[in-house]
C-alpha cells in the first residue's frame, strides 16, 4: 500500500467516526488507491497530447473533472 494508514484513520475520525475498524480503513486505502491510479493514467494521456513528460496539476485537475 503506497497510502499510509494512520492519515486515513484521522481524515475518518475527523469526519465524525467515533471508532473505525482496520478493515475500515483498509478499504478507504484501497479505494484511493485505486482512484489515484485511474486519475494519474488519465492525467498522463493528458500530458502526453500536450506532447510533455511531466504531468502537471492541470492534468490532474483535468483527469478529476472527467470522471
Amino acid at each position: 500500500m503506497a497510502i499510509p494508514k494512520a492519515p486515513i484513520n484521522r481524515i475518518i475520525k475527523e469526519a465524525g467516526a467515533e471508532r473505525v475498524s482496520a478493515e475500515a480503513v483498509d478499504a478507504l486505502v484501497a479505494y484511493l488507491e485505486a482512484d489515484a491510479a485511474a486519475v494519474s493514467k488519465k492525467a498522463i494521456e493528458y500530458a502526453k497530447i500536450a506532447k510533455r513528460q511531466t504531468v502537471k496539476a492541470d492534468d490532474i485537475a483535468l483527469a478529476i473533472d472527467k470522471e
